[in-house]
């Protein structure tokens, strides 16, 4: 164990006696941790994944898709899917933030096994799952590492480190602490131990053993073989604080939690050779890794990452307020992940989405492209395959949050709102209305008076006399216990007695003959009843208004056209 002092001589340093001096209070080592965190008792494919944000702002919808990912290679294994909070970063956190992310996920529907599972709750066996919480833990791995003569303490301060940058980017050389540049790395027991009672601050660096003419590679469980130059950098793995860097703390975790597999952003790629270097440098096995591709959007042409900063969509919340269903953004997200789920849907009609076994080796390495179309065309599907009780359900839980008029509305009839939900709920050929719950308002204005404006718009081909003239004759027509083919049947006649074709083909063959055809009826009288040309089935619609209702707006339409 030697180290070299300021005047180049040879020290004999014992690392022992470093790592008392700046770990006095520690009194573990990490071999007493494995008994505290003993090795899983899982199935020999089952897969232990981890989702580790920062609880610095809104969870991102790139952060719900690794989520997502995460929990599916991990359940579909039979394994673990584990929700750890990476809090080191205090200056940035905000508040409230373990809950956003928790609203975010649990509100998707992602299972979570360990960790944080609901507002300050931890479950599971190998926490606290929050790294604020574990200092002590990675404070006993850093002092092995200063007694096996692998980490020291640097004193540099910010205006040292600064000098070193320019330095380097004047030389066109790589940034960091290395080499030449790394001024504490071989400080004496004697000056370090000085410093330390002179009370000057300092960080724990790692003292790597990389060199810049060899490579590392490991193979990504998306993208494949990597190979990366090996890291030279005497990265900091603990802050002046005692509190690890990213760097060290999820090293020291997955190995403890006994993380196989770990999913995350490409941007992390560049940082492996550090993360497998200080696996190796503890005599830890590493887990495998997966770096998975930017949600990117079509920008100008070109594309680009999805940004927090310029798009809406990029926040999770952003789902919820807009009320996209919570299943259809997850099925979007996994159409996003593997090509081959729109098969999988179109086979599997009626299976959730959990059915599908998502491959990490069929994900994109380029990032796939956002496209809010196919996610309205997607959801539109899911809510037409709901019943018209969950509808409502659903509808209701959305409004009470971001539509309080809409709740009211919905909530004083349940009876009435689910026969509404339920218009052309036809299993073979659904109607698709609405592809997320702030479409409802609108979609079915007409069922309510305070949102039914009452106006009549005429229809194209019908003279405001023969509209008028169809809806007095229809009023003493109208029976409310008919049912669809008998309510058509009396369209029928209303039209002959107009002098409207009964049928549209018979219109078509000899259009000289009639002003119109029973289509041109129906249309009056909907126009009239939910003022609009288009609409779900229209007999459903009179009957779950009811015959009063259905009258009175028939008279307001009259007068209407009476002007």
């Amino acid at each position: 164990m030697f180290g070299y002092n300021a005047h180049g001589k040879v020290d004999i340093m014992d690392y022992n006696k470093l790592a008392d001096l700046l770990f006095s209070h520690i009194d573990k080592t990490p071999a007493d941790y494995d008994s505290v965190y003993p090795k899983r008792e899982l199935g020999e494919e089952a897969k232990v994944t981890r989702f580790a944000p920062s609880p610095t702002g809104f969870l991102h919808i790139g952060g719900l898709f690794a989520a997502l990912i995460s929990e599916r290679i991990a359940h579909q294994s039979g394994g673990k899917f584990i929700l750890r909070i990476e809090d080191t970063d205090k200056k940035r956190e905000v508040e409230n933030g373990v809950e956003r992310i928790l609203e975010g996920l649990l509100g998707f529907g992602i299972k979570i096994d360990e960790g944080f599972t609901d507002f300050d709750v931890q479950t599971g066996d190998y926490g606290p799952y929050k790294q604020s919480e574990r200092a002590e833990i990675y404070q006993c791995f850093a002092k092995e590492l200063v007694k096996k003569g692998m980490a020291y303490p640097c004193f540099c301060t910010e205006d040292e480190l600064s000098a070193i940058r320019e330095v380097q980017e004047a030389e066109k050389l790589l940034p960091g602490y290395w080499g030449k540049f790394a001024k504490c790395r071989d400080l004496s027991f004697d000056e370090i131990k000085e410093k330390i009672d002179s009370g000057l601050p300092y960080v724990l660096r790692l003292k790597s053993p990389g060199s810049e003419d060899r490579k590392v590679s490991f193979k990504d469980g998306i993208r494949g073989k990597i190979e990366m130059p090996e890291n030279i950098v005497d990265v900091v793995i603990l802050k002046s604080d005692g509190i690890p860097t990213y760097h060290f703390a999820h090293v020291v975790d997955d190995y403890l939690m006994g993380t196989t597999n770990v999913i995350r952003g490409d941007e992390w790629i560049s940082s492996i050779p550090i993360h497998l270097q200080m696996f190796y440098m503890l005599g830890l096995k590493a887990p495998k890794y997966a770096h998975i591709a930017p949600i990117m959007k079509e920008d100008d042409g070109g594309k680009r990452k999805i940004s927090k900063r310029k798009d809406p969509e990029a926040a999770v919340t952003y789902y919820d307020e807009e009320g996209y269903p919570a299943d259809g953004v997850i099925e979007y997200l996994l159409n996003l992940a593997n090509y081959n789920f729109e098969d999988f849907r179109k086979a599997n009609k009626n299976a959730h989405w959990s059915e599908f076994k998502l491959e990490m080796n069929k994900m994109s390495n380029s990032g796939a492209l956002f496209d809010l179309v196919k996610l309205n065309d997607i959801c539109k599907n899911k809510i037409a395959s709901y019943t018209s009780e969950k509808v409502y359900d659903l509808a209701c839980e959305w409004a009470k949050k971001y539509d309080k008029e809409l709740f009211t509305l919905l909530t004083r009839d349940k009876d009435f709102s689910v026969a509404m939900f339920g218009f052309d709920r036809n299993p073979d050929k659904p109607r698709k209305d609405i592809g997320k719950w702030n479409e409802v308002r609108n979609a079915f204005s007409f069922m309510f008076d305070e949102l039914f404006d009452g106006k009549y718009d005429e229809v194209e081909n019908v003279s405001k006399e023969d509209a008028k003239k169809m809806l007095e004759l229809y009023k003493d027509m109208y029976d409310e216990n008919a049912d669809n083919s008998a309510w058509f049947d009396t369209l029928k006649d209303l039209a002959e007695k107009v002098g409207f074709a009964r049928e549209v083909k018979e219109y078509k063959k000899n259009p000289e003959a009639f002003p119109g055809h029973v289509g041109d009826v129906s249309n009056v009288l909907r126009v009239a009843v939910t003022g609009r040309t288009k609409s779900p089935d229209l007999c459903s619609i009179m009957k779950t208004l009811g015959k009063d209702k259905v009258i009175e707006r028939i008279d307001r339409a009259i007068n209407a056209l009476a002007i």
